[in-house]
């Protein structure tokens, strides 16, 4: 190990181990702010570009141009787990245009960037219909100009799909933990991808180092980009409605729990970010991480947060939950989490093999094995699993992209 750091013995030797750990965030508070408006502003551009949206990806006609997901009850499920309120499965899997959680962030940045290139060129209004991004004289425009990612898959994924659409070019580079499928993928809509021998951290510090070497050149960071998550933080306001429809109260008495898969960190510190600006002290949000990949639970635990990585710990950051695998977290979510995330669950590969199974056999859902991750919080004693008033949450982060034969291979 090459780090000093300091960690209650119990916990470390655990995580040395690579064994499941459950870790309660002692910073946990009620006393923090919330940059509302920061939420305020994706929300609104998501609106604006609703009507391209709809125009460009018919799979989002039903829902008006807005790329969000269902709410979904499980109650086969349930009879399996430590809960005994209701369960929901909050499907991003199944998300327009990319079919994973990073749709919401990925796309809003690359949309962010579209409407800044085109009201510097006047050419449009924020009063204007959006879906003037379709005419060519506007994708011309952005052809000029590069946007640049780095990724285990599903952000590149999201980002190379909307950036290819509204004519940027685009380039992703993918650690060596990326599934052939996605590169795949990201190739034939027109997006370069370079692969990396590395880890994602690989990945991003030659994808930050590209961007910056050419003119017109834009890199979206995973680690550190407000607008990522902005986008992911739009989520609480979209869910307070999903609840709010189906008739679920959220207050003291029926305090709402949401789990989610957890790799760099960005994507479900925006979503617990808007979670709290929804339901402010009655949520209760639990990250889940691979026994091999625990940096946010090691940087928040340590206060190192980017400064530690789950590789000073000897642990191979190796997972069958590639977009889990990070060795590194998210110093800017990590630090804006620290008075406002309830704990961390770490999961083994062999748990999320048998969470794929029971959830395909109980509820006939398939998702990948990142997703799987957020079951873990089903089968663990927290505060409030026996409270029988409370709604809980896995948060399902993607799955209906995967080809057919990688599905079944997750549940045989």
């Amino acid at each position: 190990m090459a780090k000093n750091f300091s960690l209650p013995p119990e916990l470390k030797d655990s995580l040395i181990a690579a064994s499941p750990v459950v870790w309660l965030n002692p910073q946990k508070s009620e006393s923090y702010s919330l940059d509302r408006a920061m939420i305020e502003e994706a929300e609104k551009r998501l609106i604006r570009f609703a009507p391209y949206i709809q125009r460009e990806f018919p799979e989002t006609l039903s829902l008006n141009g807005f790329i969000e997901s269902a709410l979904q009850p499980m109650l086969q499920l349930k009879e399996e787990t430590l809960i005994k309120g209701n369960i929901f499965i909050k499907r991003d899997d199944g998300l327009p245009i990319s079919g994973s959680i990073k749709a919401r962030g990925g796309i809003h940045e690359v949309l962010y960037l579209a409407e800044k290139v085109a009201l510097e060129h006047h050419l449009i209004s924020m009063e204007d219909d959006y879906s003037i991004f379709a005419k060519q004289r506007m994708k011309n425009i952005l052809s000029k100009y590069k946007i640049v990612v780095a990724s285990t898959g599903n952000l590149g994924l999201s980002i190379g799909i909307m950036s290819r659409k509204l004519g940027f070019n685009v380039i992703v580079h993918m650690s060596h933990d990326a599934k052939e499928w996605k590169k795949s993928m990201l190739r034939a809509v027109g997006a370069q991808v370079i692969e990396h021998a590395g880890d994602y951290s690989l990945a991003v510090a030659k994808g930050r180092e590209e961007a910056e070497r050419e003119v017109n050149s834009y890199f979206i960071d995973d680690e550190n980009s407000k607008h990522l998550f902005a986008g992911y933080a739009v989520a609480g306001r979209r869910l307070k409605k999903q609840l709010d429809e189906q008739g679920i109260k959220v207050d003291a008495n029926h305090p709402l729990c949401v789990y989610i898969p957890c790799g760099v960190g960005g994507g479900p510190g925006g979503v617990c970010y808007g979670l709290k600006e929804n339901f402010g002290e009655h949520v209760y949000c639990y990250f889940v991480e691979p026994t091999q990949s625990p940096c946010m639970l090691l940087g928040m635990a340590t206060g190192q947060h980017d400064q530690i990585s789950v590789y000073d710990l000897g642990l191979t950051n190796k997972t069958i939950a590639d977009g889990l695998a990070v060795g590194r977290p998210s110093s800017f979510a990590g630090k804006l989490l620290e008075p406002l995330l309830d704990g961390i669950l770490t999961v083994s590969d062999e748990e999320l093999i048998t969470y794929l199974k029971k959830l395909y056999q109980t509820e006939g859902i398939i998702i990948e094995p990142s997703a799987a991750a957020s079951i873990k919080g089903l089968f663990v004693s927290l505060p409030t699993s026996a409270n029988k008033e409370a709604t809980h949450i896995i948060w399902s982060t993607g799955g209906s992209m995967v080809p057919e034969e990688e599905q079944k291979s997750y549940i045989e």
